[in-house]
């Protein structure tokens, strides 16, 4: 039997309930998402606490805040296959209970920084399982539900991991900061509501059913683990000229927008500048869940749409954060943290939207791993330019930002309708029977496989 078996079969066999999947199946996995994120950002908003509370340097605080990569970026690559060979289940099931432990260091480690970095990366392990293994999961849930109900998916699998993730790092950010602001016990609260969040997520999601067959489960032979760490479709053409200059950019955008530019303007704050961080943090992460509502009608499968207006809305992104960092004025740095996050929401739609077209369901979770990995390439922005300001100014880093992001734009520009994974020059080729515009697909409701032009 193949790997890439119709997910309805697929979930009968595993649970035993019959073809079915509730048209809301896919919502106790964005929960876990969303409780995950909002650990994987609570952080974020304290950093200025943080430099007041433990006395750390800004390059400390802000390489603390990147720590969380050291887990991010291993639990991506090896959680995204593992789920393709083991079931999402078994992969996802521990995200909440280690982001909640993740959390519960942190709450006690304010004035080492070796134990806030024990809890970074304890939260970036839980955030790595959930980005990769849980988009997939909700995709394949609502892809699963939509065929049930004969009603076209429409790409709202990628829009709903999107959003749940932008929502959690939202939310959680901006509760943070209240807490941290006004609430008795600032270095502890948030965490522990976060705890509990995170528990309730991990309770729920144990009902949801697998999607995916654990290879060697129909009596074939397991191949070599090895093979499954392998994802081929990080060669295809299209995912190198269009995701990956892309990719850096989506948390290149956020951490400029929540973690350098509130540090910059923390004087000008009054007396609530950690309520002010979390402001910026909520009104950028914000404008990042509205666009990636308008997301549907920006993203298409016939060109690079999307990710060339993400990559314009970085460049002006880029140009108000100079301009930001040269006035040091709190309004110049809420709209140039809106534009950011406005980048980073399309930015992170748009490449998960490519990587669902390209990747064959077999290789589904490992190529959304790697996306994810490079995404978080651009949380080492904040403690690059920590490091750099002692050369250049951060209106002269911002400026040279801008240069880059120009030509990743002209590089995704130059690869408008190349390599398209329906054929060739964006024409969508439509099976027998099929009027509705929407991608082809195979047996199993899922893309067909890749076709290079």
């Amino acid at each position: 039997m193949s790997r890439a078996t119709d997910v309805r079969t697929e979930v009968s066999q595993q649970t035993g309930a019959g073809p079915r999947v509730g048209h809301r199946a896919w919502l106790p996995v964005a929960l876990t998402m969303f409780a995950v994120a909002w650990g994987g950002n609570e952080f974020t908003p304290l950093l200025v606490m943080y430099r007041e509370v433990g006395h750390f340097s800004a390059v400390t605080v802000d390489a603390l805040l990147a720590a969380y990569v050291l887990g991010i970026v291993p639990a991506l690559l090896l959680g995204g296959p593992l789920s393709d060979r083991y079931g999402r289940r078994p992969l996802l099931l521990p995200a909440a209970p280690v982001g909640l432990v993740g959390s519960l260091v942190l709450a006690v480690g304010a004035q080492s920084a070796a134990l806030l970095a024990v809890g970074r990366v304890l939260c970036g392990v839980a955030l790595g399982l959930v980005m990769a293994v849980g988009t997939t999961w909700v995709k394949e849930l609502s892809d699963a539900a939509a065929r049930e109900s004969g009603v076209p998916d429409g790409g709202s699998g990628a829009r709903r991991a999107g959003l749940a993730l932008t929502l959690g790092f939202l939310i959680g950010a901006g509760v943070a900061a209240v807490l941290a602001q006004w609430a008795p016990w600032p270095t502890h609260t948030a965490y522990l509501l976060h705890a509990a969040l995170a528990a309730v997520a991990g309770v729920w999601v144990l009902r949801v059913p697998e999607t995916r067959r654990a290879a060697g489960a129909d009596g074939a032979r397991r191949g070599r683990l090895r093979d499954d760490l392998r994802v081929p479709a990080v060669a295809h053409r299209r995912f190198l000229r269009v995701v990956v200059p892309v990719a850096p950019w989506v948390f290149g955008c956020a951490g400029s927008a929540y973690a350098v530019l509130p540090g910059l303007v923390s004087d000008s704050a009054g007396s609530a500048p950690i309520a002010f961080s979390g402001l910026m943090t909520v009104l950028g992460l914000g404008c990042g869940v509205g666009i990636q509502v308008l997301g549907r009608l920006i993203d298409t499968r016939h060109s690079a749409r999307a990710s060339v207006v993400a990559m314009s809305i970085v460049v002006v992104g880029m140009g108000l954060g100079a301009l930001a960092s040269a006035r040091l004025d709190l309004p110049t740095a809420l709209v140039a943290a809106m534009v950011l996050g406005a980048g980073y929401g399309l930015a992170l739609v748009a490449g998960l939207s490519e990587v669902q077209r390209i990747a064959t369901p077999d290789d589904l979770a490992g190529l959304t791993a790697v996306y994810y990995s490079l995404t978080y390439v651009g949380f080492c922005v904040p403690v690059a330019l920590a490091a750099l300001s002692v050369r250049w100014t951060y209106a002269q880093m911002f400026l040279g930002g801008l240069v880059i992001a120009a030509v990743c734009l002209v590089i995704v520009a130059s690869a408008w309708r190349a390599h398209l994974p329906t054929g060739e020059r964006g024409v969508v080729r439509k099976p027998s029977g099929e009027t509705d515009g929407t991608a082809p697909t195979g047996a199993n409701g899922a893309l067909e496989p890749t076709r290079m032009g």
